[in-house]
């Protein structure tokens, strides 16, 4: 196989509230993001090869996008331009937590306008791994192209790793929203989830959650990101909950992503069925996760903040 994990989903240009100007109007910063293409950066920052499935317009925006990726490390073969759509936008802003809220420009976004016929399934058919998030079921015909690769993944046997992104202002409405996550949950061998996710979708504690999605849904292993709270992982098997390194946290743009991609790499690198992991194998998947995911919010941005695995290692080192 020549490829670790591909992807599918959205490329965008994150605008990042950074201050006002002397007529308090806001001053936006641009970053290059989109979940899948954060998660994928994680990854290939800690060696594995990677690959992307997407759309972005034939404009400024694209361009950037495709080089960001490809300094990255990710293989943007199966990228496609369009002319006749813009690149996805989100505008993003922050309380004085770092916290985040989201508006898009998506109506539509080039990201929704991938068709069943753009995707080069030889990128999937070369990988461990296929990877998809909620984004790509918001609305047609990315919906129907996300749901055609997921079966075409399942099929040829590959691993598929899932991200119920909840963003509502994309979704008509709540309860459309909840059925698509849920189907994407349905699909997944792997799932990395918010405790916020958790709640929505079952207005549970993240434990209760996690027990459902390895009971109720048949993943494997649950990954419960709980914020400055750290992680929980959980298999049928085994169990292991950290807290996050303390940091000075100014963006968590990409955190999540971050932590799901660096999870992934570290389960790679076991090489074991997940099913036989113990609970110091996945102490070996979390404490990576959270470290890395929490370093990287002392950056703006996704892939621009993703810290090196020798920044995780040392910070690690500190706290051991």
């Amino acid at each position: 196989m020549n490829y670790d994990v591909t992807a599918l989903g959205e490329l965008l240009i994150d605008f990042a509230a950074r201050g006002t100007d002397e007529r308090g109007y806001p001053i936006l910063a641009a970053h290059p993001g989109g979940a899948p293409g954060n998660f994928l950066a994680a990854l290939s920052a800690c060696g594995r090869r990677t690959a992307f499935l997407g759309k972005v317009g034939e404009d400024a925006f694209g361009k950037l996008l495709l080089d960001t990726l490809e300094e990255a490390g990710i293989e943007t073969v199966g990228v496609r331009m369009d002319p006749a759509v813009f690149t996805t936008l989100a505008f993003v802003t922050f309380d004085d937590k770092g916290e985040r809220s989201f508006s898009f420009a998506r109506k539509p976004g080039a990201d929704t306008q991938l068709g069943w016929e753009e995707v080069d399934t030889a990128l999937i058919d070369e990988s461990r791994v296929f990877h998809f998030g909620s984004l790509s079921l918001t609305g047609e015909p990315i919906r129907t192209t996300a749901q055609k690769a997921v079966a075409y993944a399942r099929e040829r046997g590959k691993l598929i790793t899932y991200d119920p992104n909840l963003r509502l202002p994309l979704w008509p409405g709540e309860a459309q929203a909840r059925e698509q996550l849920l189907w994407g949950l349905y699909q997944a061998d792997v799932v990395k989830i918010s405790d916020e996710e958790v709640s929505f979708l079952w207005g549970c504690l993240p434990e209760e959650g996690a027990d459902r999605l390895l009971g109720e849904f048949g993943v494997r292993l649950a990954m419960v990101t709980l914020g400055p709270r750290g992680c929980l992982l959980k298999t049928a098997q085994s169990r292991f909950q950290t807290a996050c390194p303390r940091v000075r946290c100014v963006d968590t743009t990409g955190a999540g992503d971050i932590f799901g991609g660096s999870a992934v790499a570290r389960l790679l690198e076991l090489n074991k069925p997940i099913e036989k992991l113990t609970g110091e194998e996945l102490a070996y998947i979390g404490r990576y996760a959270a470290t890395a995911a929490s370093l990287s919010t002392e950056k703006a941005g996704g892939i621009p903040s993703i810290p090196v695995p020798a920044q995780v290692l040392e910070k690690m080192r500190e706290l051991a």
